[in-house]
Order: structure tokens, then C-alpha cells, then sequence
């Protein structure tokens, strides 16, 4: 496309690392897209903003990015392939905002492959499908020609993607061209009430009625129209440029936008007006070594100039813009201004990140925010070198602000610096780049699992300290009863059920709080206790040597006792796990499930996929991402979130009690 508008003299190729958007050097080397990259052209005397989006499922926040500030969704679909999982998330994500979207069928030079299967396919998962242009010879290394049904021509190119010419239709192919165009109108007329009066009556409808049905369907998001090519020879770039001038809504057409006021949080409308008060939305930030952080934003009113004093609403604080630019991949130019419905870039702001709403200072407002996915996948790291720990966690959080679907944190009761992410490959992304800019290089290492001990009976224990070493001596003594708490989720449960003061009152938080430093401790197997309903309910103290600090060791004591015979048992965290992949690998996605001590709970179809429901340990869940690329060929996908603990198998458990007797062996050496 952009060679087509003048803006690159030459094609890119991703092998050779020189297209214009994949210009990272970790893009060039794994020949993927890894951000969303905004690149600008004019055609036909309309501008253009591009956004091009990753493909891979770990990189999906940058395709959430900018589906956000997008007016229109172009779907791409791999003609020998058809839909895919990635496909169908994208879809997702331009529902949620009611976006307009069209679909290129794509390589269609390819062998063996079946246009009327991927656009039955297409149809079948969405419907409202509407082809506007079929191809002439799929499926050969001389593809070069498309009916335009729009105009029932046959547009012909030339090997540079330029137009040879528009011919008539021929006959071997008239029947055809006439029976998807016949399908065209049909869909179009369904969009309205009006235009299926005129269909009705008139059995089709005029040029005119097509052509203002179809901007008005699309707009409305009524219809999707499908359009096809090969990108690499431009067979169809200037048509799908063309549709974009002539059908896709301007920004104009998006009419009002809604954001909320920053103090009452009241409702305001928008008008994509540049003499409105200024309102824009940070949809991605790039840090450049050379000039610091690049903020892209979208103006969704009013206009922007270097100079201009702004507010930063999400944060609360002014700005002061320095330079506006349009940005073209790795390229940008210097501009006076941009106004409501353009894209562009700011640098050197203060503190402006993803996601912030930057508006006037006299108009303080929110846009709504980018809604990013949820962490599938984490991973535990570790300084490579002592002393590197605030390098690490700073770079991090730099890291964190670009791309908020990534996060970070300290599990304080693993002791674990945590990473998560939308798959492996972001990760190793996230870590390569703060060993590029922060200097400092750290180990992945396995997440530590939160287990937890329990127990499953009732039992009865003395807990009795007693010391006496010259002077004073240290004396407590209680009885304490352990039993299943009733109610699940309580850490403990304490009753003081001490009659006739055979422990002063004043005693009885001392014996509570030994317990409690106890439960982050743990008994078998080092590990926080919980559901314990702990009564205390006999004893005795001395009027001189009986103290707080001896009681509670008092507590510990009685409670160890009692746990270790009270049937104690260790849990581990299960979480539910969502799959969703094509049928044909539904079988060996199940078996890999159950091989994780995974229980299946329920499959759902959708559309050509199946949702696999299953509930798995976490300790089974590491790395399971890759495992379920390597099963599926990268076709499937998966959530997991946190459902319940279970008690763990018994050779499980005995393995973890053998660890943490060795450890404390280990340590006591």
C-alpha cells in the first residue's frame, strides 16, 4: 500500500528486514511484527493512517492498541489457510467497539487454494460476508487478475502493481461473475428496509442504490466487505485503496465520541471538530534511544501544537508539548499541528504513558481506556548479577508503561520477582529489551507454587513453655483443639473458650498471635496454613514467670503439636483453563491436559473452533503456551485464571514434605 501511494520507491520484503513498519532490530530477526507501527499515505488526495498490527497471539495489546483508535478493521485472511484463531480474537476485539470491518483474502497465487472455502467459511462464522471482488486465476504463480464487482469489470495488473487495464467480463466467467454479484445486492438490500422495497420491486438495484447501500451498511457495521489479492505482487492493493477513499468512513463519519469529565465523571460528547476544546488519547508508547519516549496519540477533537500547555487527566498533571510529528515507521516529520481525527506522535513529554488522555487544561476530560487481556503466562526471573535488583525492577516498570499487557511484581510470599505475559516469545521479548537498555541481564527461573497446608480432622495438643535460667523465668501453658474450619477462605478461626481464669485473659492475644506467626511459617511442609479453627481451652500460668512472649511461644508450640496430628494435609492452587483451538487438534490438546493431572470439565463449539473447559494445577501450567503452539502449529490459544485449592496427590505431598525436611536439615547444619 504504501509503495502504491508513493510513500517507499521500492517494495520491502520481511526476509531482507526492510519493510517499513517491521524495522526493530528484533522484528528483522525473527521476521514477525512485535509492535503496532503507524505508517501514513495519501491517495488520490486522502490521507491515510495505517496501523499495522503483530499476528502473533503473544503480541495481541498491540493489536488491542490499535483497534482502539482505529475507524475502521481490515481482517487479513491467508488464502490456503482461512480462518484462524487470531482471526477470530481480532473480530473480538473490533465487536467490542462496534467497529466497521473488511477482509483481504490474501496469497491467493498459492496452490491448492479454494476461494469459495474460505468465503463459505467467512460467511459461516460472520455472516454478513459480502464479497465486492472475486479472483480470475487463483491458485498459480501468474495470478494477476480480480472482477471488480462493483463495476462488473476484470481488472488486470501489471507485475509492479500497477493497473494494465479493465476489460469486460469473458464469457467462461460471466455466469459466475453474475451469480456473486446477484449475492452482493441481496446483502446489501438486507442492510436496509428502504433498499429491499427498491430490490422487491425493481428484482436488483440501481448502481446508485449499490454503491450508497454498501457505504451505509459498512459504516453501520451491517456488512463486511471482502476483498482479495496478492500483496507481495500488489494484485488488488489499488482496488483495496480505492475501497478505502470511497466506502470506509472518514474520521468525520465516526461522528461523536464520548468521554467522561475528569472531576464528576458526567458524560461529555465529543465532536470530531478542530475548534472544539482539545481531547487525544495515547494509544502506544516507543522508547527511542535518541530522543527518549514516543507517544502516538489519536486528536478525537480540537488540535495540537508544539507549545500548547495540556493536561494529562489520567494522571493529573500539565504538559508542555514540544515537538508534533507524523510518524512513519522508524521515519517522522515535524509539523505545526494535528487536529480531530488524525494520528500523530509528541516526544519528550514528562510523564505520559499508554493509555493517558491528554485534553485542555480549561476542559479537563478521560477518553475511555484501552482494555488490555489478561496474563496468560508468567515466569519467575532473577538478577544475573548482586546488586542489579533496582536496575531490573526500574527497567521493568519502564517496560510495564509501554506495554500494560505485560506486568510485573514481587510475590512477597515466594520471595519472587514475577513476569507476566501474553506468551514465552513476549517475555523473551521484554527481557532482551531491558538487557538492551538498562545494561543489566537476569535468569529465568521456575515461579515457586503457593501451596498451602491444611487439615482434615480434629485433634488436641499442650503447647508448654517453660525456662528458668537464673532470675526470672518464662512460663505459658495452653490447651488448644484444632479442628476443619467451617467456613473456607478464613486463614484462622480462634475461640477463646477459657473458663474460671486458668489463663489470664490479657494472655490469650499472645497465644493467637504465636499461632498466627506460625501460619505464614508453616508445619509439614513450609507452607502458609489456612481453614484452621483453632479453640483454646485449658492451661495454666505462673504469677511471676508467666509473660506475653512465653505464651506465645506457648501458642506456637500446641499448635504445631496439634496440626502434625490432626491428618495435615497440602493444597495446591487449581486454575481454570480455557482452550481454544480447531478441531482436528481438539484430541491432542485433551491428552496434553490430562497428562498436566488436568480434569476436563466441557467442550464448546464456536464456530470452526472448539473450546475446551478443564480445571489444572497450576504446578502443570508452566510454560504450557509454548507447549500448546508446538501442539496446534500456533493456532491455538488459551486463558487461565486462578479457581480453587485442592489437596495435592500423595506422592506429591511426600515429596514436598521430603524437600522441606531436607531444606531445614540443610539448615540447621
Amino acid at each position: 500500500m504504501l509503495h502504491r501511494m508513493g510513500v517507499v520507491t521500492r517494495m520491502g520484503s520481511v526476509e531482507e528486514g526492510s519493510t517499513v513498519s517491521d524495522f526493530r532490530p528484533d522484528e528483522i530477526q525473527r521476521q514477525i511484527s512485535i509492535a503496532t507501527t503507524l505508517v501514513v499515505g495519501e491517495h488520490k488526495g486522502i490521507k491515510m493512517n495505517l496501523l499495522d498490527t503483530p499476528g502473533f497471539t503473544d503480541f495481541i495489546g498491540e493489536v488491542k492498541c490499535a483497534v482502539r483508535v482505529a475507524d475502521v478493521v481490515g481482517v487479513l485472511i491467508h488464502a490456503g489457510g482461512g480462518i484462524e484463531v487470531g482471526t477470530e480474537i481480532v473480530w473480538g476485539f473490533a465487536d467490542e467497539l462496534n467497529l466497521p470491518r473488511f477482509v483481504f483474502v490474501n496469497q491467493l497465487d498459492r496452490e491448492h487454494v479454494n476461494f469459495d472455502r474460505v468465503v463459505d467459511s467467512l460467511k459461516e462464522a460472520y455472516t454478513s460476508v459480502a464479497p465486492i471482488a472475486i479472483p480470475v486465476n487463483p491458485g498459480n504463480d501468474g495470478f494477476n487478475a480480480i472482477i471488480d464487482l462493483l463495476s462488473m469489470k476484470v481488472v488486470t495488473y501489471n507485475p509492479d502493481g500497477t493497473e494494465k487495464g479493465r476489460s469486460e467480463i469473458p464469457a467462461d466467467m460471466k455466469a459466475t461473475a453474475d451469480e456473486w454479484r446477484q449475492k452482493l445486492v441481496e446483502s446489501v438490500s438486507e442492510t436496509d428496509d428502504q433498499l429491499m422495497e427498491k430490490f422487491f420491486e425493481n428484482d436488483g438495484l440501481s448502481q446508485e442504490d449499490l454503491m450508497s447501500g454498501l457505504r451505509k451498511g459498512f459504516r453501520e457495521g451491517l456488512i463486511y466487505p471482502l476483498l482479495c489479492g496478492n500483496a507481495k505482487k500488489q494484485v488488488g492493493t489499488l482496488m483495496l485503496l480505492d475501497f478505502l477513499r470511497d466506502i470506509a468512513p472518514s474520521p468525520l463519519d465516526k461522528g461523536i465520541v464520548i468521554a467522561k469529565h475528569e472531576g464528576t465523571l458526567e458524560e461529555v460528547k465529543l465532536p470530531c471538530d478542530g475548534n472544539a476544546p482539545f481531547a487525544g488519547l495515547v494509544f502506544k508508547t516507543v522508547s527511542d534511544k535518541h530522543i527518549g519516549d514516543l507517544s502516538l496519540f489519536r486528536v478525537y477533537s480540537g488540535c495540537i501544537q508544539s507549545g500548547d500547555e495540556v493536561r494529562n487527566s489520567s494522571r493529573g498533571h500539565p504538559e508542555k508539548i514540544g515537538g508534533v510529528f507524523i510518524s512513519c515507521g522508524k521515519n517522522r516529520k515535524n509539523i505545526d499541528d494535528i487536529c480531530a481525527g488524525d494520528l500523530g506522535a509528541l516526544v519528550k513529554l514528562k510523564d505520559t504513558h499508554t493509555n493517558d488522555t491528554l485534553c485542555a487544561t480549561k476542559d479537563p476530560l478521560i477518553l475511555a481506556p484501552i482494555i488490555f487481556p489478561a496474563p496468560v503466562t508468567r515466569s519467575a526471573i532473577e538478577a544475573k548479577n548482586k546488586g542489579d535488583e533496582e536496575k531490573v525492577s526500574s527497567g521493568l516498570h519502564i517496560l510495564e508503561e509501554e506495554d500494560p499487557s505485560f506486568h510485573f511484581s514481587f510475590d512477597t510470599e515466594m520471595s519472587q520477582l514475577i513476569i507476566e505475559g501474553q506468551g514465552e516469545m513476549q517475555l523473551t521479548v521484554i527481557l532482551e529489551r531491558l538487557k538492551e537498555r538498562s545494561g543489566v541481564e537476569v535468569d529465568l527461573v521456575k515461579p515457586l507454587i503457593p501451596y498451602r497446608e491444611t487439615i482434615k480432622s480434629t485433634s488436641e495438643a499442650q503447647g508448654k513453655h517453660k525456662k528458668q535460667s537464673g532470675g526470672r523465668g518464662q512460663f505459658g501453658d495452653c490447651w488448644l483443639k484444632l479442628e476443619p474450619s467451617i467456613e473456607k477462605g478464613k486463614e484462622l478461626e480462634f475461640v477463646d473458650a477459657i473458663v474460671g481464669g486458668v489463663i489470664p485473659g490479657k494472655f490469650l492475644p499472645a497465644i493467637e498471635k504465636g499461632i498466627r506467626s506460625t501460619l505464614d511459617e508453616g508445619v509439614v511442609g513450609g507452607f502458609k496454613v489456612i481453614d484452621v479453627k483453632v479453640t483454646c481451652y485449658d492451661g495454666s500460668y505462673h504469677t511471676v514467670d508467666s509473660s506475653e512472649a512465653a505464651f506465645k511461644i506457648a501458642g506456637s508450640l500446641g499448635f504445631k503439636k496439634a496440626f502434625k496430628e490432626a491428618k495435615p494435609v497440602i493444597l495446591e492452587p487449581i486454575y481454570n483453563l480455557e482452550v481454544r483451538v480447531p478441531e482436528q487438534y481438539m484430541g491432542d490438546v485433551m491428552g496434553d491436559v490430562s497428562s498436566r493431572r488436568g480434569k476436563v470439565m466441557g467442550m464448546d463449539r464456536e464456530g470452526r473452533f472448539q473450546v475446551i473447559k478443564a480445571k489444572v494445577p497450576l504446578a502443570e501450567l508452566d510454560k504450557y503456551s509454548a507447549t500448546l503452539r508446538s501442539l496446534t502449529g500456533g493456532r491455538g490459544i488459551h486463558t487461565a485464571s486462578f479457581s480453587h485449592y485442592e489437596e495435592v496427590p500423595g506422592d506429591i505431598q511426600k515429596k514436598l514434605v521430603d524437600a522441606y525436611e531436607a531444606r531445614r536439615a540443610a539448615g540447621s547444619d
